[in-house]
């Protein structure tokens, strides 16, 4: 006789996680520090030049839109799947499940790429402090064994740990930003004034500043993960969502702007298109001297690590989830007798992250213009994909269960946000060689990944499930 589910109870997850570790969970995701190191530079040199801070401030109201009714929703989903579920609850089964393989797949990709850029971060720190070259994935392995260890272990270890890097790298930054206006910017020009002028701003290529902007928030969505571990999630979670992407957004603003304002507009946009790899540490290390910019460094290698750690706390959370409503092998759904962590699903995604990282390297990838660029620019067209899927499911939802009828908060403003999702995805789509910094081909090819991924959610759905695993899956 086969085992008997008729007693089987789901594997849970345990935790009081409030606002603020969740937070510091989502933000580090963000990597805020490694976004103004990297995309800024990148935003004003082949985006709108000096207006790209602004571009922060567009994307950010675009997502708080598409956060209101993510939030609304969140009431009515009792489930840490976060995109998986809601699209479930709304769409169905079928694009539930297309959505959730879909979403393994982008952070899964996101994570490989801040493995790989990591890697070459540490070993450029080496190097710097007279230490022997090293190849990447060397050092993008020793991470992975940390992560793992962490992972495994109760979430509040890790929230924590993030919380003690993440006040550090912003810290610096902000410190950064405070001098920079307090002298008035680094130029005759005096602080930049071209965030204030809409010419400035539609100037050059908006369609690749928003591309590279939208990217930047990729994490703050992933809230809704942790719902089984947070204190009273009905109101944590909303409020760690909206606190989340306006930390973000104001961050990512004021800081371009400093970056902007410490070298003058015509001069900010020369020295980004000449050296956008390290005009951050450049920038920092004019405004707050040597030890500043060696701290700089420092802090980008940690900024990074937070961003893995979080990302991969994200990734296990889909696993276990996917394990509890059948979708994957129920050993996903484990929870860890003394950790209440989901510590198969961890060491899962350990595994997968190790057996990518095993392929880039004996496939000779670079770490930063293959690796992390191919990885990060999947990752962005997939979570902009998941975020129009959702606020669909949103309106959806409502229209049909009545369940809130608050138009702004069921309907107006999941559509405004639908709009703007799909105009960023189009914009992604238009330059996304640009993105990856490769070919037409290439490009293709990475979207027929993610789409095949969905497709095979989609058809992976029509398996019978287990009466437990299905009755989980719909609570």
């Amino acid at each position: 006789m086969g085992p008997d589910h008729s007693t089987e109870k789901p594997h849970t997850l345990a935790g009081s996680l409030g606002v603020g570790s969740i937070v510091f969970m989502v933000v580090a995701a963000a990597a805020p520090m490694t976004v103004i190191a990297g995309s800024v530079p990148i935003g004003i040199a082949a985006g709108n030049g000096a207006a790209f801070p602004t571009t922060f401030a567009l994307c950010c109201a675009i997502l708080l839109l598409f956060a209101v009714g993510f939030c609304a929703m969140s009431r009515h989903v009792p489930n840490a799947g976060a995109f998986y579920a809601y699209v479930q609850r709304g769409l169905g089964r079928a694009p539930g499940l297309g959505s959730a393989f879909l979403a393994l797949v982008t952070y899964t990709a996101v994570q490989l790429a801040v493995y790989g850029y990591i890697g070459a971060v540490i070993d450029g720190l080496v190097q710097h402090w007279g230490g022997p070259a090293l190849p990447w994935w060397l050092w993008s392995v020793v991470v992975l064994a940390i992560v793992a260890a962490l992972g495994y272990r109760h979430i509040e270890l890790s929230g924590r740990v993030l919380g003690v890097l993440l006040i550090a790298e912003v810290a610096i930054v902000l410190i950064f930003d405070v001098v920079v206006a307090a002298t008035g910017g680094g130029s005759p020009e005096g602080l930049s004034t071209a965030f204030l002028q809409p010419g400035q701003f539609v100037s050059g290529a908006l369609g690749v500043a928003i591309m590279f902007a939208i990217a930047s928030f990729i994490g703050f969505e992933a809230t809704a993960v942790f719902r089984d571990e947070a204190r009273d999630p009905d109101r944590t979670i909303p409020r760690a969502t909206y606190t989340a992407l306006l930390l973000i957004g104001v961050f990512y603003t004021l800081s371009g702007w400093a970056v902007v304002s410490a070298w003058g507009d015509t001069a900010a946009v020369e020295q980004a298109t000449a050296d956008p790899g390290n005009m951050l540490v450049t920038t920092i290390t004019n405004v707050l001297g040597t030890v500043g910019g060696d701290l700089a460094q420092v802090l980008l290698m940690t900024s990074m690590f937070a961003a893995i750690l979080s990302f991969h706390n994200v990734l296990a959370r889909y696993f276990f989830t996917l394990g509890n409503s059948g979708a994957l092998p129920a050993t996903c759904g484990r929870s860890h007798p003394r950790h209440t962590s989901p510590h198969v699903a961890s060491l899962t995604q350990t595994v997968t992250a190790l057996v990518f990282i095993v392929a880039f390297a004996l496939l000779g990838m670079d770490p930063v213009t293959q690796v992390f660029a191919w990885m990060a620019g999947t990752a962005t067209l997939g979570v902009l994909v998941l975020m129009a899927l959702t606020c669909a499911a949103v309106i959806v939802f409502f229209r049909r269960t009545r369940a809130d009828t608050r138009p702004w908060h069921t309907l107006v403003a999941p559509a405004l946000g639908l709009a703007g999702l799909l105009v960023c995805l189009w914009l992604t789509i238009a330059n996304f060689p640009t993105l990856i910094g490769g070919s037409p081909a290439l490009a293709t090819a990475i979207g027929a990944v993610l789409a095949a991924a969905f497709v095979l959610g989609a058809a992976w759905s029509r398996r019978p499930a287990s009466a437990p695993a299905l009755e989980r899956s719909r609570s």
